[in-house]
């Protein structure tokens, strides 16, 4: 099994950058394929990128595409969400996830380790 303990989250205003790290432990960090999913207030938990165990591979959701980049350090066992021009909407609680086959999806309940999350506020 592994953890997953994100930070990062702040409060920061729209067109600006933050970078949001997700440290692992436990069993070998490189054997998970790794996601960010973020929840807004009273709405459901979203898919925001994943990216394969190599990080030969990534996917994003539209909504962040070009905007967003998730890579990871197999070494310091950390995935990061660079995320630049925010906006208000990307206002969210942001949770990393970890997922034992190494095929990326977007539905949350395909991902078998949570971590608690970071609180991201964009201000307009």
């Amino acid at each position: 099994q592994v953890q997953l303990v994100e930070s990062g989250g702040e409060l920061v205003q729209a067109g600006g950058s933050l970078r949001l790290s997700c440290a692992a432990s436990g069993r070998t960090f490189g054997n998970y394929a790794m996601g960010w999913f973020r929840q807004a207030p009273g709405k459901e938990r979203e898919f925001v990128a994943a990216i394969t165990r190599s990080g030969s591979t990534t996917f994003y959701s539209d909504s962040v595409k070009g905007r967003f980049t998730i890579s990871r350090d197999n070494v310091k066992n950390t995935v990061y969400l660079q995320m630049n021009s925010l906006k208000p909407e990307d206002t969210a609680v942001y949770y990393c996830a970890a997922r034992d086959l190494n095929i990326l999806v977007v539905t949350t309940h395909d991902w078998d380790y949570w971590g608690q999350g970071t609180q991201v506020t964009v201000s307009s």
